[in-house]
């Protein structure tokens, strides 16, 4: 356990603070906004508004696994998920706070508005937990399937070996990640189909791989820049 740890405070100072914040924005800006369905207008295809961070968070962690290993990876996505789980604590104290929400002032409806607003703020119990297991069993997937595709490549330089890497791993794990969570939540507590739950696995997973591919380069070139500054803080 303190051989753990130490593992866990070495690699949080060793990864690039950049990352590691963008890791933590993305982590609790999806899981804020899983609380909001997006009405597709579609009865078969159903989507949350976490896809909106979930890609950042994906792109993250491969630059990290890319630059660090899929250990220090997953450590940093451990943390990420645990100053989530803060927040939502702090969301949900001010919740309990006396007080009103700004865009509640809609004459006769005050009160339903903020209580509307506190609810979503304060988060449930099912939302926070499924979203907690989802996001920790597929960052797992995606850092060890992006570290084993790198090792199958032979190649460590490159875009091509960085972008296969990215899209592959980024793919399964999003899968993944929608997967569990509509399985946990959607469908338990919505009342959302088996169809919906794997077309909005699929379809999240397709369209947050497109902004992988979209944001790939830039992440590519993060990730030669961390490489190269650490090689000369090596070299003699």
């Amino acid at each position: 356990m303190k051989q753990t740890l130490r593992e866990f405070r070495t690699f949080l100072g060793t990864a690039s603070p950049l990352l590691v914040t963008l890791m933590v924005l993305s982590v609790v800006g999806m899981n804020l906004l899983a609380n909001k369905s997006i009405d597709t207008g579609v009865s078969w295809l159903a989507l949350d508004g976490g896809i909106l961070f979930s890609w950042l968070a994906f792109l993250s962690m491969d630059v990290l696994t890319h630059c660090y290993g899929p250990r220090c990876a997953s450590m940093v996505s451990v943390a990420a998920l645990l100053l989530n789980l803060f927040m939502a604590l702090i969301f949900f104290l001010a919740s309990r706070i006396p007080g009103v929400w700004g865009e509640s002032f809609v004459e006769g409806s005050e009160q339903v508005i903020n209580a509307a607003l506190d609810r979503t703020f304060a988060g449930t119990w099912f939302i926070i937990l499924g979203s907690s297991i989802a996001f920790i069993a597929s960052a797992l997937l995606n850092n060890y399937l992006n570290y084993g595709i790198g090792k199958l490549a032979k190649k460590e330089i490159g875009f091509g070996v960085f972008a296969l890497r990215s899209y592959v791993s980024t793919f399964l794990g999003q899968f993944a990640d929608n997967l569990i969570f509509a399985l946990l939540v959607s469908r338990t507590f919505f009342g959302w189909t088996l169809v919906q739950c794997f077309t909005c696995a699929l379809t999240g997973a397709v369209l947050e791989l497109l902004s992988e591919v979209l944001f790939s380069p830039l992440g590519y070139r993060v990730s030669r820049r961390i490489l190269i500054q650490r090689k000369e803080a090596i070299a003699p």
